[in-house]
C-alpha cells in the first residue's frame, strides 16, 4: 500500500496524524494511504517558501522562463504517467485525461513561461519628474484544487504564481492527492529550486489553516459556492487576496438556425465529459420550440449508445464518478427532480460494469419538461445530468438563461453571425462559447461573473492576480 506524504522543499514529510484512504473510483478499491498535513508542517513548508521566493524574485525574468518551459516539456514527456495517475485519482477516461486534460497544464507553463519574460510595466514623465510601476511579486501564495482537473487546476494556479517571482503551496484535494506529488518531482527535475513548491496534502482543516496563515499573501481556489464563502471569511484577517474558481449552472442556447448535428453532439459532451464532473458544464439546455422533440430524440438516441465502464478502455465514453457519496447525492438529485415533474427520458440509475462492479458508475441522464424553478435546473448537480427546457425567442431565452445565480459559462448554437454576438454581449457569464463549449486556450481567461467567482484563472489576468502594482516617483 502506497503512502503519500507531504512535500516540503523537495523532500516528503511524514506526518503523526493518522492517514486516510485514497479509493480508486473506477473499482472502489482503497489504493494509497494519505498523511494529513500538521499546523507545524505548513509552517515549515512557509518559512522555507519564504526563504525561496526572496532570491526566485530576484532572477531575471528570462532565467524562470527557462526553467517553466523545462516544466512543460518533462510534462508532456510524462504526459503518459500523468494521464494514468490522473485516472486513479478521478476515475475518469484515461482519453480526456492524456488528450486535453494534463496537455493543458503543460501549456499553462509554456504560456506563462513566455509572459515573464516579456510582461513589463509603464513610464510617465512630466516636466522634470518622472514615474515608472512595475509589476512586483505577492510573496507566498497558496491553492486549493479541486478534484476534477487535478493536473489542470494545479498548474493553472502555479504557473502564473511561479512566472511572477512567487513561491507556491499546493493543497490538492483529499480526494486527488496523486498528481500532486508527481507534479512536484517533475518541477524538481526541471531545475525549480527547493521551496518554490510544496504539496501539503490534508482535508479542510490544513486548508483553513492556510487561509489562516499570517505569512500567506493569496489563495486561490477552485471549487463550490459555499467553499468560495469559507475561504474570503477565513482569509480576511490577514486580507489576503483571493481568486475564487467556484461553480455554475450554465446555459447551452439551441436556435433553430444551428448546425443540428454540432448541436447535439454539443450538448451531450457539454454534460457528460469527465462524468459531468466539470463546474462549466451547459446542464441547463435551452432548445427553441421548433426544434425540441427532434433534438430530444436525437440526444436520447445517441446517449443510448453511450459506453460507460472502465477508464482505462478506449471504447468507453464515460468513466466513474469521483465517490460512493457523491454518486449517492447525484442520483438523489434525478430523483428529486422526477417527484417536482420531471421527466426521466433516460438514465438516471447507478450501474455496475462488469469487473467494475464495486466502481462508482452512473447513466448519463436526460431529464425533460423542466421547468426553471425545479432544483435540477437551479442548483448544480455536478453529474451527467442535463435538463431541457424550451424556448419560444431570443429575448426569452437570454431573461432565462441569466435568471440564475451563477455565471460561470453560456453556449449559443446558431448559424447566425449577428445572433451570435448580439445574444453573447447579453448573456451573464464569464465565459461565452459560440458552436463549441468548454474550449479554453492558454492565453484565454476563464472565470466567473455573480456567485461563480472573483478573478481568473489563464491569460495575462492572472498574472496580475499574482502580483501587486509598485509606483516608483523621480524628481529628476
Amino acid at each position: 500500500m502506497q503512502n503519500i506524504h507531504s512535500i516540503i522543499a523537495g523532500k516528503p514529510v511524514a506526518s503523526p496524524l493518522a492517514p486516510f484512504d485514497k479509493i480508486y473510483p473506477a473499482t472502489g478499491e482503497v489504493i494509497a494511504q494519505i498523511e494529513p498535513a500538521t499546523d507545524e508542517m505548513l509552517d515549515m513548508a512557509v518559512q522555507q517558501a519564504l526563504s525561496a521566493q526572496q532570491a526566485w524574485a530576484a532572477r531575471p525574468a528570462f532565467e524562470r522562463a527557462r526553467i517553466l518551459n523545462n516544466i512543460a516539456r518533462l510534462m508532456a514527456e510524462k504526459n503518459e504517467i500523468l494521464a494514468e495517475a490522473e485516472v486513479r485519482d478521478v476515475g475518469k477516461l484515461y482519453s480526456e485525461a492524456v488528450s486535453a486534460d494534463v496537455p493543458s497544464g503543460a501549456e499553462a507553463f509554456e504560456f506563462f513561461a513566455s509572459l515573464c519574460a516579456t510582461y513589463h510595466g509603464t513610464a510617465h514623465k512630466w516636466g522634470d519628474q518622472m514615474a515608472y510601476t512595475m509589476r512586483v511579486p505577492l510573496g507566498v501564495c497558496a491553492g486549493i484544487g479541486a478534484w476534477n482537473y487535478p493536473v489542470q487546476v494545479a498548474c493553472w494556479k502555479a504557473a502564473p504564481a511561479l512566472a511572477a517571482g512567487n513561491s507556491f503551496i499546493l493543497k490538492p484535494s483529499e480526494e486527488t492527492p496523486l498528481t500532486a506529488n508527481l507534479l512536484a518531482e517533475i518541477f524538481a527535475e526541471a531545475g525549480l529550486p527547493d521551496g518554490l513548491f510544496s504539496v501539503l496534502h490534508g482535508d479542510h482543516i490544513i486548508g483553513q489553516a492556510i487561509c489562516q496563515h499570517p505569512r500567506i499573501a493569496k489563495i486561490s481556489l477552485t471549487g463550490g459556492v459555499d467553499t468560495g464563502r469559507l475561504i474570503m471569511a477565513q482569509s480576511a484577517a490577514s486580507l489576503k487576496k483571493v481568486t475564487l474558481e467556484l461553480g455554475g449552472k450554465a446555459p447551452l442556447l439551441v436556435f433553430d438556425d444551428c448546425n443540428f448535428d454540432l448541436a447535439v453532439q454539443t450538448a451531450m459532451d457539454a454534460n457528460f465529459y469527465t462524468a459531468g464532473e466539470v463546474c462549466s458544464n451547459a446542464t441547463r439546455i435551452f432548445v427553441q420550440d421548433t426544434l425540441k422533440e427532434r433534438f430530444i430524440s436525437a440526444m436520447i438516441e445517441k446517449t443510448a449508445q453511450m459506453q460507460v465502464g472502465d477508464p482505462m478502455n478506449p471504447k468507453m465514453q464515460m468513466g466513474a464518478m469521483i465517490s460512493d457519496a457523491h454518486l449517492q447525492k447525484v442520483l438523489a438529485d434525478v430523483n428529486a427532480a422526477e417527484a417536482e415533474g420531471a421527466t426521466l427520458c433516460f438514465g438516471g440509475r447507478r450501474l455496475f460494469p462488469e469487473g467494475m462492479e464495486n466502481g462508482f458508475y452512473m447513466q448519463p441522464t436526460i431529464l425533460t419538461e423542466c421547468h426553471d424553478d425545479m432544483a435540477c435546473v437551479r442548483n448544480e448537480i455536478f453529474g451527467p445530468v442535463m435538463s431541457v427546457l424550451s424556448f419560444a425567442d431570443e429575448d426569452e431565452a437570454i431573461a432565462r438563461a441569466n435568471n440564475t445565480e451563477f455565471g460561470l459559462g453560456a453556449g449559443i448554437m446558431t448559424e447566425n453571425l449577428g445572433r451570435a454576438h448580439r445574444v453573447a454581449d447579453r448573456l451573464q457569464a464569464g465565459n461565452v462559447w459560440i458552436n463549441s463549449y468548454n474550449l479554453i486556450p492558454p492565453g484565454l481567461p476563464f472565470g466567473g461573473s455573480k456567485q461563480s467567482g472573483i478573478g481568473r484563472e489563464g491569460s495575462i489576468y492572472a498574472l496580475e492576480a499574482y502580483t501587486e502594482v509598485k509606483a516608483t516617483f523621480i524628481q529628476l
